[in-house]
């Protein structure tokens, strides 16, 4: 069996990776125009995680008695350790993917026809093909964007000297992440978002507390201000915008971080028999694009998350393989990584559902983490009649970590009664899922 793989990111990777365990002859080939390991390990999520630790200790420092006032911040080591971590050097990925038995071969591909892709003056042709491009930056219609030279998320996680002034448009993860980081490192940073709340898919409750903390670092926070134009002169940016009133923010520099867009154009996905939709490649719960055709990842639009694409791709490994294996989405994780943590999974948006709070000061690790106590909650939501969790929100230092019990709660429809039965371990902020748990009306 002769298989193409078209993308080397976190999908790519994890795609050849489980189809080698289960089918030690295939003939495997992995394309990859630019760094094996894509998008997360060089330019996102890596970079990103890498910058926000130092700055996060450092003003843990400031809320813990016996520290003092704080840490320095050297600035030029906190990008030298990001430099370090993330390192654009895929050698040792190359090493790694060698090992397995699979060919890499760089370059711009394109499908010429079913069955056969060419890169450079190389065809190759396959039996199965696994889509893994990955996404693009979606950049808003705003008047004059193109031409300004702004940043994405690219620039502002291999950026090495701090913006004076920072503009972000966008309060998603990316965006509200980066505003922490570059208010904490020195900048004077506005935060634009068009809707309400921060982080509008999430949580209107954690959004309006994010926008709180990242105030209270200097962070100034526009909700329902939607930039219309932009211009650049003399070295700055001035944005005009719609809000209750005209006005004009300005800035020396300008981040866009309004999303991700599937990356499916320029590959000739045209020739083949499956559909390209809004969302990007329409795919199967086997993750089928087309009579031998597969995709995995951000390519999908299922859910633009690195841990989704190593999940498609663990999914569509068996598939290829002869298994018989589908995909359930129903309780996908998701973590933005500022300070406080906020992390949310499965269906959050309540309609149908009964809801319980708890707040994280309310439990004695709060207590011995910081003082004052940080603000955090965790909010929990139940089907009523089944009396199962159908959606959790944690908002709490290090939340990303303690959500994984209520993860696994909704994926395997753990009954509430439970989780009440469940001991917590003391003094942690996990004790407050069970609090939350108690007062559900299952």
């Amino acid at each position: 069996m002769r298989v193409v793989v078209l993308g080397a990111g976190v999908a790519g990777e994890a795609f050849v990776a489980a189809l080698r365990r289960l089918d030690g002859d295939a003939e495997i080939t992995l394309v990859e125009r630019e760094l094996l390991g894509g998008e997360c390990s060089y330019w996102a999520c890596i970079p990103s995680k890498t910058l926000l630790r130092p700055l996060e200790l450092a003003y843990r420092t400031r809320l813990t008695p016996g520290l003092g006032d704080g840490v320095a911040i050297d600035t030029a080591k906190v990008f030298a350790w990001r430099d370090e971590v993330a390192k654009q050097d895929d050698s040792s990925q190359e090493t790694w993917v060698d090992g397995l038995g699979v060919e890499v071969v760089r370059g711009e591909a394109e499908v010429t026809e079913p069955g056969l892709v060419r890169v450079g003056g190389r065809e190759l042709p396959y039996d199965e093909l696994m889509v893994a491009t990955g996404s693009v930056p979606a950049m808003p219609p705003i008047e004059g964007l193109s031409d300004v030279g702004a940043w994405t998320s690219r620039e502002a996680t291999t950026a090495s000297e701090v913006p004076p002034e920072l503009v972000i448009v966008g309060g998603g993860a990316v965006g509200c992440e980066l505003a922490q980081f570059y208010a904490r490192i020195g900048s004077r940073v506005t935060l634009i978002q068009s809707g309400p709340y921060l982080l509008d898919r999430i949580d209107r409750e954690a959004g309006e507390l994010l926008a709180r903390t990242l105030a209270e670092d200097g962070v100034d926070v526009r909700v329902e201000t939607r930039p219309t134009s932009v211009e650049r002169s003399g070295g700055r940016f001035r944005l005009r915008c719609e809000a209750s009133e005209a006005v004009e923010i300005e800035g020396t520099h300008l981040l866009v971080a309004t999303g991700r867009r599937p990356n499916v154009e320029g590959f000739g996905f045209e020739r083949l028999p499956m559909t390209i939709g809004k969302k990007g490649l329409e795919v199967d719960d086997r993750l089928r694009a087309a009579e031998h055709v597969w995709a995995a990842g951000d390519v999908t639009g299922v859910a633009l998350f690195t841990h989704v694409g190593k999940y498609q791709a663990r999914i569509a490994a068996a598939n290829v393989a002869g298994t018989e294996s589908r995909a359930d989405y129903r309780a996908i994780p998701a973590v933005i990584f500022t300070d406080p943590q906020i992390a949310m999974v499965g269906d959050t948006k309540g309609d149908d559902a009964v809801t319980s709070t708890w707040s994280i000061e309310s439990v004695s690790r709060a207590s011995t983490y910081a003082k004052p106590k940080r603000p955090g909650f965790v909010k929990l939501f139940a089907d009523r009649e089944r009396g199962v969790l159908v959606g959790a929100v944690a908002v709490g230092p290090e939340a990303g970590e303690w959500l994984g019990q209520l993860t696994l709660a909704v994926r395997a429809e753990v009954p509430v009664e439970t989780l009440r039965d469940t001991i917590q371990p003391f003094p942690t902020f996990s004790e407050a899922i069970y609090f939350a748990a108690r007062d559900l009306e299952t």
